[in-house]
């Protein structure tokens, strides 16, 4: 018998896929990794998993024990899923400008879910702080701390970056996405970098971040805003400090919303805003790099968990994105 243990078992290992029409349009191999496929449905799966084992093996975590994150929604859904396997408690503390489809997910998961308003990182209410304390506050608990957490950089150095490189049988001239916490770039690019130097590695990045301003000149400002949820940061974190990057592209609302809709009119495939933004900036370095090349990217999460707002025309047209 060939089997896996448990939610745990199935993380990883998610396919390649092959973007035709965009390939054809760009001469360019464009080939994005199906994190979406992923049992809890996103990429952050792999950074929840790494956390809860290492606090477990480093006997932070014991049974019983409560499992306090703050998250914009898929982080706490992969570890409300593990919690729920693995017998701990697990609070989410998220801000209450993210879809109400993961608000329910996760209560549907069991998670004890704290709504906070949105603030800036430097304010002391910011969901990220609210978590830090509660863990503080319960007994027997720990903070994933996925921000600044290396074991979720660590989970992408071991698991995603050489799953790449082995689909792509090391035929691969540059891997693009955008980052939250830092961790999936951050890991994927370390693996690829010591394999090829030559491989690009370019950080995807919606407005309203300030990580693109970051990479161009050194400076942590950021203009505009977007619609894009848990992606983009206004801090440079330690899962990201360090981390090989040649440039980064800025992709706007429109942009975004226009590939996830190419994504599922034309590949079927059925992603949320995260995985628009990736593939756009997949283009536009194809389009910088010309014909010939090769160029990863991430499917992160699946369309359904943003099906009221993305997908959602009504919605669309208050934003003027329809």
């Amino acid at each position: 018998m060939r089997t896996r243990h448990g939610f745990a078992g199935t993380v990883g290992n998610t396919p390649l896929i092959r973007l035709g029409r965009l390939s054809a349009e760009t001469g360019c191999e464009l080939l994005a990794k199906a994190e979406f496929l992923n049992p809890g449905g996103s990429v952050k799966d792999r950074a929840a998993l790494a956390i809860l084992q290492e606090a477990e093996l480093g006997g932070r975590l014991k049974p019983g024990g409560t499992v306090v994150e703050g998250t914009a929604g898929n982080t706490g859904i992969g570890l409300a899923h593990l919690c729920a396997a693995r017998g701990y408690r697990c609070v989410i503390v998220i801000p209450d400008t993210q879809s109400e489809e993961k608000f329910a997910l996760l209560r549907t998961l069991g998670a004890d879910v704290r709504a906070v308003p949105a603030v800036p990182y430097a304010d002391d209410n910011n969901y990220q702080k609210v978590a830090g304390r509660l863990a503080q506050e319960l007994p027997n608990a720990i903070w994933a701390r996925q921000f600044d957490n290396l074991a979720n950089r660590q989970a992408h150095y071991a698991h995603t970056g050489p799953e790449i490189w082995n689909d792509c049988g090391g035929r691969i001239d540059a891997f693009t996405c955008a980052t939250g916490t830092g961790g999936t770039l951050a890991g994927v690019a370390r693996y690829l970098k010591e394999q090829d130097p030559a491989i690009r590695i370019i950080l995807a990045d919606p407005y309203g971040s300030a990580l693109y301003n970051w990479v161009k000149h050194g400076e942590l400002t950021s203009e505009g805003s977007s619609i894009s949820e848990g992606i983009g940061n206004s801090r440079v974190t330690a899962n990201l400090q360090g981390t090989p990057i040649d440039d980064a592209l800025r992709i706007d609302d429109r942009s975004c919303v226009a590939m996830v809709y190419r994504l599922l009119r034309e590949e079927g495939l059925y992603v949320g805003g995260s995985s628009g933004i990736n593939v756009a900036a997949a283009v536009a370095l194809a389009q910088q790099m010309g014909p010939g090349h090769t160029i990863v990217t991430l499917l992160c999460d699946r369309g359904a968990t943003y099906a009221a707002r993305l997908f959602n025309p009504q919605w669309l047209a208050q934003k003027n994105l329809l």
